[in-house]
């Protein structure tokens, strides 16, 4: 009597989606999820050290200074996103994780040694450090697609980004719990570095091993995935020859996907850049409330952010990726217009700074909250061979939003920071999340789909 071998028939990414998760990629997936909510804990952390800086007399920061410090985190995000985009499809996913983890982290805690009022020194910082988050962010989230089941693809590739803002959360708490003492918050955003030991741990992508000819490796990867025998393991998919997934050939093949995914991202992001780098700035400086109460309210903010991701990642799998684009866009445009609307409403004071909050709240509920989707739809927008390229360029491009919106804000402010120019740019912002809905539109719908069938 022979014993049936349980691949039979069936090819190891079929096994993969015809199998409930396992331990191994449930570990994956919740590192993914660490590293994220720790490179945006650094990324947030600066927004509240700004918001001391503002106040600090030894440092005398006007509010443009501060806008190009802000803007400064943007642009290492926009240069991180894109080369590390093209570097993780030449070198893979796990070392580039690796490489930026150490870059973020490495350069936030020599931030916290720069000198007094040296705002042109902590602003080249937050280059270097940005360009680790940014990767980060690219990085991880072709990482846990090529490891996980088709039919659940949307929502665990977008849990990367769907606990982002527990980032946020606990950089409140960190603003809280160290009050004016900036050096301090900003030195919290070192302790990611924790997360290369768990690294260690897991193998690298088997699309990347496979794409580059490391087809036992490949099959290593999926058996440790899948907690199976190699003996039980079933074929791997045929894979033809592989174009270098260079920044011309996204150009020449796939510039319809680029261009959507670089012009949404930038609709998408400009706003929710703006409220995570100056929203604390705004209600400390405009409205007057205190740095614990900005801290709190910004709690607030990142756990409605956090089920906006969720929800909006658990509804890709179920109405499509596009009708959710869409829809967050209209509802976080909504908020934008209240919070535009704050001064004109409720004058000055206290009174017009919760209804400038109730607007950022649903801004980040919706706005920011499409983010559970925004970059696991646009990785699926490019073949198996130029996913994190793509992807990377697409929204290295469009994250030019975290430079331009700290910055025009800055500008607009000038000296000091008041609530006059708060109706014309929240007005704006919303004007862009309309138009970010409708440019994902013309994107191929995924849901459902393989991605080797992209």
């Amino acid at each position: 009597m022979t014993t049936q071998n349980p691949a039979a028939g069936l090819t190891a990414l079929q096994q993969m989606d015809s199998r409930p998760l396992t331990k191994n990629q449930k570990k994956l997936i919740s590192l993914a999820v660490l590293g994220n909510i720790g490179e945006f804990f650094d990324m947030f952390i600066i927004g509240f050290a700004v918001n001391v800086l503002l106040k600090d007399p030894n440092w005398s920061l006007r509010g443009d200074e501060a806008g190009i410090i802000l803007a400064m985190s943007g642009l290492g995000t926009v240069i991180g996103a894109i080369a590390w985009g093209r570097i993780a499809d030449k070198i893979g996913r796990k070392k580039s994780f690796m490489w930026c983890v150490l870059l973020f982290t490495v350069f936030t805690l020599v931030s916290v040694f720069t000198p007094n009022d040296g705002w042109v020194i902590l602003a080249a910082l937050r280059v270097l450090v940005g360009m680790g988050v940014g990767g980060l962010n690219i990085v991880s989230v072709p990482y846990v697609q090529e490891f996980v089941p088709s039919k659940q693809r949307g929502l665990l590739s977008g849990l990367t980004a769907v606990f982002i803002p527990l980032g946020l959360f606990l950089g409140s708490l960190a603003s809280i719990a160290t009050g004016d003492n900036w050096r301090l918050l900003i030195g919290l955003g070192g302790i990611p570095i924790l997360l290369l030991i768990w690294l260690r741990m897991v193998p690298e992508s088997p699309r990347f091993l496979q794409s580059h000819g490391r087809s036992d490796e490949a099959r290593a990867a999926l058996a440790w995935a899948m907690e199976l025998p190699d003996d039980q393991l079933g074929s791997l998919p045929e894979v033809g020859h592989v174009e270098s997934a260079s920044y011309s050939l996204i150009f020449s093949k796939y510039l319809k996907s680029l261009v959507i995914v670089a012009l949404g991202s930038f609709c998408f992001i400009f706003g929710a850049s703006v409220i995570q780098s100056w929203g604390q700035a705004i209600l400390g400086n405009v409205y007057n409330f205190g740095t614990a109460a900005v801290g709190y309210l910004f709690m607030v903010v990142s756990l409605g952010d956090l089920l906006g991701r969720l929800s909006s990642a658990w509804l890709a799998d179920r109405i499509g990726r596009k009708r959710v684009m869409l829809t967050y866009g209209l509802l976080g445009a909504v908020g934008l217009l209240i919070a535009a609307g704050s001064t004109m409403l409720a004058g000055s004071g206290t009174n017009a700074g919760w209804i400038f909050f109730i607007g950022v709240l649903i801004a980040m509920i919706f706005g920011d909250g499409a983010f559970g989707v925004l970059n696991p739809f646009g990785a699926e927008q490019f073949p198996n061979e130029a996913r994190s390229t793509g992807l990377g360029l697409g929204y290295g491009i469009g994250a030019s939003a975290k430079v331009f919106g700290p910055a025009l804000l800055g500008i607009m402010f000038g000296s000091k920071v008041t609530q006059d120019m708060i109706p014309p740019a929240f007005l704006f912002f919303a004007v862009l999340l309309v138009l970010g809905g409708i440019v994902y539109q013309f994107a191929n719908e995924t849901k459902g789909k393989s991605l080797e069938s992209i």
